[in-house]
């Protein structure tokens, strides 16, 4: 769900901060949770280590990508077109978006998986389904452990309320497989001289996916040991076409880890506390990237609304009702960079009050 150029970044501020991280190993006493708010607050990202899933769950996982995107054209293809399930090369969504990247979306059940299965990988569709479907069940139940946890950290009546909105198994829920290869100036190469994504001279980085926020109520990301993604800081400092005046910052791959990113649902029921983190992928010269993105999502008729306990007059209410598939309806219509939120808020040209501001954490 994401806007992308294949044009070089140019005149951007980068600079390294560092992302906040939070240790599942160590979340008794609510000291994780809290620290899992303030990671949204401020950056609406963070990543987490020792989360609990089987090495050979994620290991399986990757092997399964790896071995779809190796496959020559024509077999991908058959996966395709997106619409917006599918195989898709370069061309995201369904208004002239476009990125160096291939992808496969997949509805994250098991059922549905397996019905695709046939036409991702007729090797071994039953291995297929059951890597895959074991994956999203264990990447699925990480995802409500965490929305659990914000709940809590938040002081919500009902800890679990984000995680019921995902977890069920009628939630909308997606899995996404993307693939960047390797790009840079390799003008001495017939490769080089043929690339579609060689930038027309220096060092400027290559758009893989471009700036966006996720929709969903939250995203779970986890890529190779290839760098590649960056997120924005402030994450409010877009104006949703790349001309804000935050700074990018470059998250080093972490294979081990997951970073967590605060998608427009979740902002929308925190009344706009929890910010959806805008971020997007630069292409790396010297490795291709594969990343593996849970998008937990609720029911297409799920009613989403600021909760009352984020609603307070210093802090007015600044969102309006809308169903998940309302939102998705109204995104289809967009590009996909678009502040999508900013068509649900109350009073458009009303700027909300910001949170005490904090410093980045070291």
């Amino acid at each position: 769900m994401v806007v992308a150029s294949p044009s070089p970044i140019r005149q951007e501020k980068v600079r390294a901060l560092g992302v906040p991280v939070v240790d599942l190993s160590q979340k008794s006493g609510g000291r994780a949770a809290e620290l899992m708010v303030r990671a949204c607050e401020e950056f609406g990202f963070f990543k987490v280590i020792n989360h609990g899933l089987p090495v050979e769950v994620v290991a399986g996982m990757e092997a399964e990508a790896v071995g779809f995107f190796t496959l020559p054209p024509e077999e991908k293809q058959r996966a395709g077109p997106p619409s917006p399930l599918g195989y898709g090369s370069r061309s995201i969504g369904f208004n002239g978006d476009t990125g160096e990247v291939e992808y496969l979306l997949l509805p994250a059940n098991r059922s549905a998986i397996s019905q695709r299965a046939n036409a991702i990988c007729s090797s071994n569709p039953d291995k297929f389904s059951c890597v895959v479907g074991e994956y999203v069940e264990a990447v699925r139940g990480l995802a409500c452990d965490i929305l659990e946890m914000l709940g809590g950290g938040l002081r919500l009546p009902d800890r679990s309320t984000f995680a019921s909105l995902a977890g069920g198994a009628d939630s909308d829920s997606l899995l996404r497989l993307n693939y960047y290869p390797p790009c840079g100036n390799d003008k001495d190469t017939e490769e080089g001289k043929d690339s579609h994504c060689r930038s027309s001279g220096g060092d400027a980085a290559v758009v893989g996916f471009g700036e966006h926020t996720d929709p969903q109520v939250v995203t779970l990301l986890r890529s190779n040991d290839a760098p590649g993604l960056q997120v924005l800081f402030p994450p409010d400092a877009s104006d949703g076409g790349g001309g804000g005046g935050g700074v990018w910052v470059p998250v080093p791959p972490d294979p081990s880890a997951f970073f967590i990113i605060v998608g427009d649902v979740l902002q929308a029921m925190t009344n706009g506390r929890l910010l959806s983190a805008r971020h997007r992928a630069v292409v790396s010269a010297a490795k291709a990237r594969l990343s593996t993105v849970y998008f937990a999502a609720p029911p297409l008729q799920a009613r989403i609304a600021p909760l009352p306990e984020m609603v307070a007059t210093r802090r007015p209410c600044l969102y309006k009702a809308f169903t998940w598939g309302e939102y998705k309806k109204a995104m289809y219509t967009l590009r996909l960079g678009h502040n999508r939120l900013d068509l649900f808020r109350k009073n458009p040209d009303e700027e909300q009050e910001d949170w005490v501001p904090r410093t980045p954490h070291d």
